[in-house]
């Protein structure tokens, strides 16, 4: 096999015994089904030892992450394209050959994403990836089919494939050599955004990422921790101003920052005037822990500059989200994707694509 669908597992036993039949079902004609298992005390590995004796095991005695339970994982595994699906993903016949037919005809693709749907809603993307993800000139991540808490219908306005900016880490499929070229995710990420910082890396490498909405998955969302989890708005608030430090060119750096501080300090300020106090402390030690390893940040930096080329500003939105959002209240990806980098290549030098 030249495919492995390798699904990491926490205390999923209800998840697998839900979604893995279908999997492999619809997957084991074309891949191997790998389940990882991050520490769980539950009995998901013995459950799965019982009834799907095809699928490997890979068992880990501590939750690492999804950053490094993928990392560790796929080191012990050798396969040309890995698809990493989440444990609460159905996915949906010939969901597979589509996406790997997208990376055999293009080497330059090194990761593309199915559309993404939600299981509970399923006229509906799914927030966690839906149609291609985006990014704004300050880091706001964003989607084809969802811009914040709206969450379009899915009326095929987004059939196309396309090159975005990054690829859902629900279930995305990888070039195997360019994941290990890069380094694979940052395992200090632990989980939530650590695929949005993997594809800026590539993106700085010169690849490209793609959706692809031929293939069609549904996903439940929030599997591990809910929207409103402090451990969570820490988690993103921590990465997101990480990814930036890593990433955006010194020219733009400062500027982008400050910004942030900005604007996440009036994000703060909003979880405590509603009550969420602490999602307001979360914040508040997101950024303290960005102070305190700015040099083991930077240090990384360096290590990435040493593998750009040309980077890829495609996905990139040349403007405030925020601001088109809130302020002039374009809630959908058609009202904005006028303002969406389509180009290329911006001639940088520098590590980064803004």
């Amino acid at each position: 096999m030249r495919v492995a669908v390798v699904i990491l597992n926490w205390n999923g036993k209800e998840y697998l015994k839900q979604f893995l039949p279908s999997v492999i079902t619809h997957s084991h004609r074309i891949a191997d089904i790998v389940v990882v298992d991050n520490g769980s005390h539950d009995d998901s590995v013995s459950f799965i030892q019982t009834n799907f004796k095809e699928v490997k095991i890979i068992r880990f005695p501590e939750n690492l992450g999804f950053a490094q339970g993928y990392n560790d994982a796929l080191q012990q595994l050798d396969y040309e394209y890995y698809v990493l699906l989440n444990s609460d993903v159905e996915v949906t016949p010939e969901w597979i050959e589509p996406l790997i037919e997208l990376l055999d005809n293009d080497p330059t693709v090194a990761a593309c994403q199915p559309k993404i749907k939600s299981y509970t809603h399923r006229e509906k993307f799914e927030y966690a990836g839906a149609s291609g993800g985006y990014i704004d000139k300050y880091g706001y991540p964003f989607c084809r089919g969802r811009i914040f808490n709206t969450v379009e219908e899915d009326k095929g306005q987004y059939d196309d494939s396309k090159e975005v900016f990054w690829a859902s880490g629900a279930c995305m499929v990888i070039r195997a050599n360019v994941f290990n070229e890069s380094g694979g995710f940052d395992n200090d990420f632990f989980a939530h955004m650590e695929e949005i910082d993997l594809c800026w890396r590539w993106k700085n490498m010169g690849y490209k990422i793609m959706v692809c909405p031929r293939s069609t998955v549904y996903h439940i969302g929030g599997g591990t921790l809910s929207k409103t989890n402090p451990q969570k708005t820490y988690l993103n608030f921590r990465n997101s101003i990480t990814l930036l430090l890593k990433n955006v060119p010194a020219y733009r750096l400062m500027f982008v920052i400050a910004s942030r501080i900005l604007l996440d300090s009036l994000a703060g300020l909003k979880f405590a005037f509603e009550g969420h106090f602490a999602d307001y402390v979360s914040v508040m030690k997101a950024y303290a822990y960005v102070v305190v390893h700015l040099r083991h940040t930077f240090k990384k930096r360096k290590e990435i500059i040493h593998k750009v080329r040309t980077p890829n500003i495609t996905g990139v939105l040349q403007k405030n989200i925020v601001l088109l959002y809130y302020v002039r209240r374009k809630k959908t990806f058609s009202e904005i994707k006028a303002f969406i980098s389509l180009s290329h290549t911006a001639g940088l030098k520098t590590s980064g694509v803004f």
